[in-house]
């Protein structure tokens, strides 16, 4: 604990009786000046008292609210499970112990079935808690509607059709469909090479939608404790009803939906607890209205049969490699921004990146883009893109593989 500083000694002031007017003047102005000094160094002290008393005075309030925190009774989370007429049945979490235990008429009037309460160590229900709802799900969400349009995307006019009338259609038109009497598809499975399109196909729907964009990836849901993967997947359909419309996107689900094993080991038995709970969540998925689920893969193989099956993924779009028309169009898409000379054929380009998929398209405009930047130079040339084509070529040949892009 900081001492405070000492004070300053009093100035003091002895006159001589033989001194002359002058003198004594002097006397006083210096004696005067000394006592202002001395005021200021007392100011200076008073005021760093003062925001001590301040700091004690906080902490001694944060302490006292500690010490009455520490001697109240603890409060437990638990489940309203039923309410009867002699009371309520609540089942503590944690230890899953179901008690029939009292509760107060104000509180029973907005009480429901399967609200958290906090309850005591007798178990009475002392207050309504709000819903829970995993903050990994609330991260989820994208607030923003995305800005990718269907005339961003290059090459795909067949997918972006049948997506459009399975995902788009029901939401901007359910009476068209209610009229014809056709429940629509229950969800789309995008499925084919990396990079490809299958993420802006569902960021388009859900811009041309107006519709909240809720992306994850399969492998987010993979967790570590039991039944926290079905939690999460719980929530995050919870959330979705909370925003409708919305989209819901999962990216790779063959993390989670990978055909069934005999494998006893306890991590392959919560990734199928997991997909369990997603097959659940999508079997009920008609009844939640504005509500659309899209999900892609690159291992269309590997997915388990159950989650193909028609009412769960009536829709399985194939979104391959474009053709040379679609790598034309991809080009042009990725290079309307930029200072292009006339020397640059898309055609001749389409001809040169056969096998491309439109994410390596988009990376060789780029790599065009710095090669003039390289250059000193503000105009892109088609000596660019052939140097571009060539280094990804050539990284190509290193990696031994396809380049793969997000």
């Amino acid at each position: 604990m900081s001492r405070s500083s000492s004070l300053p000694e009093r100035p003091r002031l002895d006159l001589d009786p033989d001194m002359s007017q002058d003198e004594r003047l002097e006397a006083l102005r210096e004696h005067f000046v000394e006592l202002v000094r001395v005021q200021d160094q007392l100011e200076e002290q008073l005021d760093s008292a003062q925001e001590r008393q301040d700091d004690l005075t906080t902490q001694v309030d944060r302490l006292e609210r500690e010490n009455d925190t520490l001697k109240s009774s603890s409060l437990y989370v638990a489940t309203a499970e039923e309410l009867t007429d002699e009371g309520v049945i609540v089942k503590q979490h944690g230890n899953n112990q179901e008690v029939l235990t009292e509760v107060s008429p104000t509180l029973r009037e907005d009480l429901e079935a399967g609200d958290r309460v906090a309850i005591n160590d007798s178990f009475s229900v002392q207050t309504i808690l709000d819903p829970e709802t995993d903050a990994r799900a609330q991260a989820m969400e994208i607030d923003d509607s995305p800005t990718v349009l269907y005339e961003d995307i290059g090459g795909l006019d067949e997918q972006i059709r049948e997506v459009r009338e399975a995902v788009e259609q029901p939401l901007i038109n359910a009476e068209q469909f209610a009229e014809v009497g056709v429940e629509p598809p229950s969800g789309v499975l995008l499925h084919g090479p990396p990079g490809t399109g299958k993420t802006m196909l569902a960021k388009a729907v859900a811009n041309q939608t107006d519709a909240t964009f809720i992306k994850m990836a399969g492998s987010e849901l993979v967790r570590k404790f039991i039944g926290e993967g079905a939690r999460l997947v719980r929530d995050l359909f919870e959330l979705a009803s909370e925003r409708e419309p919305a989209v819901i996107f999962i990216d790779e689900i063959d993390a989670i939906a990978a055909k069934r094993t005999e494998s006893k080991t306890s991590g392959d038995a919560e990734v199928q607890r997991t997909m369990m709970q997603l097959l659940s969540e999508m079997d009920g998925f008609e009844e939640r209205g504005e509500i659309r689920i899209i999900a892609a893969t690159n291992r269309f193989d590997m997915l388990d049969r159950a989650i193909l099956r028609p009412g769960r993924f009536d829709r399985l779009i194939e979104v391959p490699n474009p053709d040379w028309d679609g790598r034309k169009r991809i080009l042009e898409i990725h290079t309307r921004e930029m200072a292009i000379n006339d020397d640059v054929e898309m055609a001749t380009l389409a001809n040169e990146t056969e096998g491309f998929s439109g994410a390596e398209l988009a990376s060789l405009a780029t790599e065009a883009g710095m090669f003039a930047i390289r250059d000193d130079r503000t105009e892109v040339h088609m000596a660019d893109f052939e140097n571009a084509l060539e280094k990804v070529n050539d990284e190509d040949e290193t990696t031994g593989q396809p380049i793969a892009f997000a």
